[in-house]
């Protein structure tokens, strides 16, 4: 349990390395109107926080920086939400005011203005992701080596994979594989089926199908969720006017996983549904393992319809980002409600 002096500089601390980007030192903060306590006070607490763990001290530097388990305290406990500007505000309404007539196009306009209002990179996922379902899946095949399998979604998109099937796999097999398939997974959202062949029909599988492990491998590729239109991203070099990112490789990997729609929607979707703030390694992708994703879903009439994401240095304006994030999921589950009532 930390002491309320405690607490008052570790904030302090990290709202000055936010806004700085440089190891703060107890001088500086002494200097603060909020903090009366001498510099050799603070210097001690500092101290405690380092063994704490709550702060880092950079080799080069006797000022402390924040550790992922600082950032975390403060943003659970001593966070003060941000206010939005009166020139943010005004932008948010006037685009909330535009009569946009496509989901695509309200989808495209909140990625854009919020990487604009934060300079970081906006990940938003509209409502397809989460209603379009399996409807059927046809396998017809090729040769004696491949198929091809003919996925139908709620929709009315139609989709053909082309697989190799594997040697020894007779074909009635992928039948009886297909079927069970249609129907225990139909009217399963696109973005489940994969954990679903696992959870929910494997054992199944397994009774009544020769060779059942081979197909479930195959066919965890043939319903893989990749459309990249399903995935918005605006911002994406913002990072680097982050002095965090002046490393080549750092940068090189994170613009990777940027275009990689698979693994953005798996760790987009694995947040819990509401407001959720991951730093650091709490993240599953070492790529943004120095970063810091904070998500917010919204929905109508209890249906979640999507997920608006905030990517950024763990060095993020936290209050301002939860702000954002909090006012554009309740308005963008009133314009939703045009398409989803």
């Amino acid at each position: 349990m930390l002491s309320e002096r405690q607490k008052m500089i570790l904030s302090a601390i990290v709202d000055d390395y936010i806004r700085s980007a440089e190891p703060v030192g107890s001088r500086s903060i002494s200097k603060r109107g909020d903090v009366a306590f001498s510099p050799a006070t603070i210097r001690n607490e500092m101290s405690d926080l380092e063994e704490l763990g709550y702060l880092e001290q950079p080799h080069t530097s006797a000022g402390r920086i924040p550790s992922e388990k600082g950032y975390r305290y403060y943003v659970d406990h001593l966070l003060r939400q941000g206010m939005l500007s009166k020139p943010d505000l005004n932008q948010v309404k006037s685009y909330f005011a535009e009569k946009l007539q496509e989901v695509e196009q309200v989808i495209q306009q909140v990625a854009s203005v919020l990487s604009s209002l934060t300079n970081y990179t906006s990940i938003v996922m509209g409502p397809e992701v989460f209603n379009t379902t399996l409807r059927l899946i046809q396998v017809v095949p090729l040769n004696d080596s491949s198929a091809v399998a003919i996925i139908v979604t709620s929709t009315g998109q139609v989709e053909n994979k082309v697989f190799q099937i594997p040697k020894g796999i007779r074909m009635d097999e992928i039948e009886k594989f297909v079927h069970i398939l249609n129907t225990r997974l139909s009217g399963v959202p696109l973005l489940h089926l994969r954990s679903k062949m696992y959870t929910e029909i494997s054992d199944e599988i397994s009774k009544h199908v020769t060779g059942y492990e081979e197909l479930l491998r195959v066919f965890e590729n043939v319903v893989e969720n990749d459309k990249e239109d399903r995935i918005v991203l605006s911002g994406a070099t913002n990072l680097l006017i982050h002095p965090e990112f002046k490393d080549v490789e750092k940068v090189k990997s994170f613009l990777d996983l940027l275009e990689e729609t698979p693994t953005l929607i798996k760790l987009i979707t694995s947040a819990p549904a509401g407001l959720q703030v991951r730093i650091g390694s709490e993240n599953t992708v070492a790529a943004i393992n120095n970063c810091s994703l904070i998500t917010a879903t919204y929905a109508v009439d209890g249906k979640m319809l999507g997920t608006i994401g905030i990517l950024g240095p763990t060095r993020m304006e936290y209050g301002k980002v939860i702000g954002l994030l909090n006012y554009f999921s309740q308005d963008m589950a009133q314009v939703m409600q045009r398409w989803y009532k």
